[in-house]
């Protein structure tokens, strides 16, 4: 048994060990890196990515991440395709190889085949006289000095840099191809990243009722509105615009001066010009202005028409935050 400062010292060396490696591939994003990454900008078809056994891990994390920013990717494990999957790859695809040996013997027996069906291929590989690096017309370097792994065996380190030089290779496509927050909202609509830039305050007011009631209603026809719609407080019109909102706390705090208030009207109690954001505004942003005012509900409108009101746990029940 190791006791606690030794497997400290362990982790550290593993982490600092992985972090050297990280380190070095600054030195491989050459002339060639450029090249892929035109290549790619201008395929007509889809980045295949193949590899075997941990290298096929990494494989299927990048084809999440390049098909999540706007890269169509497949994943293709290379011992399924010598054996059928193969028909998967299609004419104007580009099919990159992960593999640290470059000499696995699924790998060398998968390359041939695809470049005789005349597809662009990539070696992603750590050993740059490998059979998979004489056979691809492009190479991207990711040779480590060692394996985190104390009898260097383990991929650890290699693994690591196919994930980080993969991930470079997907924020330069990303960024030449101006992939913005709409863009990226497409392909995440599920999911609390997806409905922060996603969700809009005009989706989440047509799910509930629309309080309102007149300038000249009485406050118990208030407290039956507010009561009925259940959203905390409603909004109070004349002639179609928007005068003020009465919330159930207007309403507590009119009972605490033990007055009658069977002359008052909805205009004696209301908040005149309460906050309002437009039904194309993000359901976030809403969030982010409801916090700043220290307010439980928001109005609503298009332009100057009033939709309808959201509240706060419309918004947290969406899993926003």
């Amino acid at each position: 048994m190791k006791k606690a400062q030794e497997i400290k010292s362990i982790a550290l060396k593993a982490i600092e060990t992985e972090s050297n490696s990280i380190a070095r591939l600054s030195n491989f994003v050459d002339n060639q890196f450029v090249d892929i990454v035109n290549l790619l900008l201008k395929c007509k078809g889809r980045l295949i990515i193949a590899g075997i056994g941990k290298s096929a891990n990494i494989a299927q994390k990048l084809v999440s991440t390049f098909n999540s920013t706007g890269q169509p990717s497949i994943f293709l494990h290379a011992a399924d395709a010598i054996h059928g999957d193969l028909g998967n790859v299609q004419r104007d695809d580009v099919v990159l190889f992960i593999s640290k040996s470059g000499n696995t013997p699924e790998i060398k027996a998968l390359v041939p085949l695809v470049n005789s069906m005349g597809n662009t291929t990539i070696a992603m590989t750590g050993n740059l006289d490998s059979f998979l690096s004489k056979q691809c017309s492009y190479i991207i370097n990711v040779s480590v000095e060692k394996e985190a792994c104390p009898n260097n065996l383990a991929p650890t380190s290699s693994t690591t840099a196919q994930l980080v030089m993969g991930d470079a290779l997907a924020i330069c496509l990303l960024e030449c191809r101006g992939f913005n927050d709409e863009d990226f909202a497409k392909y995440h609509p599920g999911g609390s990243l997806g409905k922060r830039l996603f969700l809009k305050v005009g989706d989440l007011s047509t799910r509930n009722e629309k309080p309102q009631v007149n300038n000249t209603a009485s406050i118990q026809d208030v407290i039956v509105e507010i009561t009925e719609k259940r959203l905390g407080a409603t909004v109070v019109i004349k002639d179609d615009n928007i005068l003020g909102i009465i919330t159930d706390g207007d309403i507590r705090r009119m009972l605490e001066k033990k007055f009658s208030f069977n002359d008052l009207v909805a205009t004696d109690i209301m908040s005149a010009n309460p906050i309002a954001i437009q039904s194309n505004e993000l359901a976030v942003s809403a969030l982010k202005l409801m916090e700043e005012k220290n307010i439980s509900q928001i109005v609503v409108v298009e332009n100057n028409t009033y939709l309808g009101i959201v509240h706060i746990h419309d918004i947290l029940k969406e899993g926003v935050l």
